[in-house]
């Protein structure tokens, strides 16, 4: 093993210390768990809602809002399943992925609202001039601000069930159109073509999903798409909430507001040109208001963004190339939204506690892209929960990691993707190794190796390698030295 006897070096692995570096290899030698299988079933689930009513073109009817009448509603959903995940799906109410559920831990890691409210009726805001709240994760086109099939059946297939993988897809056209719509939203239907594939692997501690967009026509389409996550990572899976401890996690220096939320830049500094740093926002707690964020001048090809609950460190991360998916819009209801929560189903309010993470084709809402004459889309995503992790600094659908280095030495966070491959871990300061072993990740409590950087050493960079034993490179990365 290429260390120096000098060296000291610090792993966390299953919540322990280890300094003994032979222990290493007795953990990658260790029985390997029973073969990992992949089920699909069927549940049905309940929804609370306030009652109100709809027309046949799904708008508000004036008058019918109760607040103080709640009903409840069936759905029936779809569930995926693994050693690591339990994931629902929930194709008929907007074809959505509803929960997330990361076995290791038992907890819930997108957000669901208990009390469904109606809200924003005839403010001109949504395209059916009102809009109602269930959470989860879900495509929205052809427009923004929830797009016109948030609440619409959407068709349900299995395309690959096998104990090894099961993909199935949810899709809909677009062959409709509300004639009250409010004049900002496109007229008339756009045919698009929408399918979101949604798979889970055996072994797999991740979630991929792939939403395909075509245009039939023979003439250009102008549309937007916007991939609505609502995120809530390290909950309770009866109670799943954004807590005081989120952070959102994204590789972006800058952000801009609509004139109308101006007010959440006051704690960040000025980026020039009506642009604030990303610094303060970042934090739930910081958010005064409700309102929106933009990632200015947007993702600029950063392959990642999420949350991560710092009362327990877990997160919930999508990975996707975000050149196809440029735009990075940020909403939460403000801090208040949890400091003052209520009793859902005493005071049923639509102001509840979750951040709302969105992936856009256009850098903002009301910016339209072209889908071409005969045109395709298509959006791959990973949606990995994480672990013992403060951070994310690079990721990708193998491995997300959080590494840094100062003058004293190297630290590195990482959860892989499929915990039960063993590791090649090193880490390297010009020629010189500063860590090099097989690891096997923990699952349940993340990983965590620290490093000492000699003094005597060359080059203002470490490079970190993780591989499979045998050889194949899962993910490369550098940090500069602070």
């Amino acid at each position: 093993m290429a260390i120096g006897a000098s060296l000291r070096i610090r792993i966390h692995l299953a919540a322990a210390i280890i300094s003994a570096i032979p222990a290493f290899h007795a953990v990658a030698h260790a029985a390997s768990p029973e073969p990992d299988q992949v089920s699909l079933s069927e549940q049905t689930i309940s929804w609370s809602t306030v009652k109100y009513a709809t027309s046949e073109e799904n708008g508000f009817v004036s008058g019918s809002l109760d607040n103080n009448t709640i009903v409840d509603r069936k759905f029936r959903a779809r569930v995926l399943e693994n050693r690591y995940l339990k994931v629902v799906l929930l194709p008929e109410f907007g074809g959505r992925i509803l929960s997330i559920i990361y076995k290791p831990t038992g907890h819930e890691q997108l957000y669901r609202n208990e009390v469904g409210v109606p809200y924003g009726m005839t403010a001109g805001v949504f395209y059916y001039d009102w809009l109602m709240v269930y959470g989860g994760i879900f495509p929205t086109f052809p427009d923004p601000e929830h797009g016109r099939t948030w609440l619409k059946p959407w068709d349900f297939k299995v395309v690959k069930e096998s104990d090894g993988e099961v993909t199935v897809s949810m899709s809909l056209k677009d062959d409709f159109a509300y004639a009250a719509a409010p004049a900002q939203f496109l007229k008339g239907a756009t045919g698009i073509e929408a399918t979101y594939y949604v798979t889970l692997k055996a072994d797999r501690a991740a979630l991929d999903a792939r939403v395909v967009l075509k245009n039939p026509r023979r003439e250009a389409v102008n549309y937007e798409y916007w991939t609505c996550t609502t995120l809530a990572p390290g909950s309770d899976p009866k109670n799943p909430k954004t807590t005081g401890g989120a952070e959102i996690i994204a590789p972006i220096q800058a952000y801009s507001t609509p004139r109308w939320s101006a007010n959440l830049s006051g704690g960040d500094e000025s980026a020039g040109a009506g642009r604030s740093r990303f610094e303060k926002l970042r934090h739930f707690k910081n958010w005064p208001t409700m309102g929106i964020a933009y990632a200015a001048p947007d993702m600029q090809g950063g392959s990642f963004w999420g949350v991560i609950n710092h009362d327990n460190e877990e997160g919930i991360i999508r990975v996707a190339d975000n050149r196809v998916t440029p735009g990075l819009k940020m909403w939460t209801w403000g801090f208040s939204s949890f400091a003052n929560e209520t009793d859902a189903r005493k005071d049923p309010n639509e102001a509840r506690p979750y951040v709302e993470l969105w992936a856009g084709v256009s850098d903002q809402f009301f910016h339209r892209a072209q889908l071409p004459a005969l045109g395709e889309v298509s959006i791959p995503e990973t949606y990995s929960p994480t672990v013992g992790m403060g951070n994310v600094t690079h990721a990708n659908e193998n491995i997300l990691i959080n590494l840094s280095a100062a003058a004293s030495g190297v630290d590195l966070q990482f959860f892989s993707i499929e915990p039960a491959t063993p590791l090649r871990v090193t880490l390297k300061r010009g020629d010189a190794i500063l860590f090099s072993d097989t690891v096997k990740a923990d699952p349940k409590n993340g990983n965590h190796i620290s490093a000492t950087i000699p003094a005597d050493g060359s080059g203002e960079q470490v490079r970190l390698t993780i591989a499979t034993t045998e050889g194949k490179e899962l993910i490369a990365a550098e940090t500069n030295i602070k």
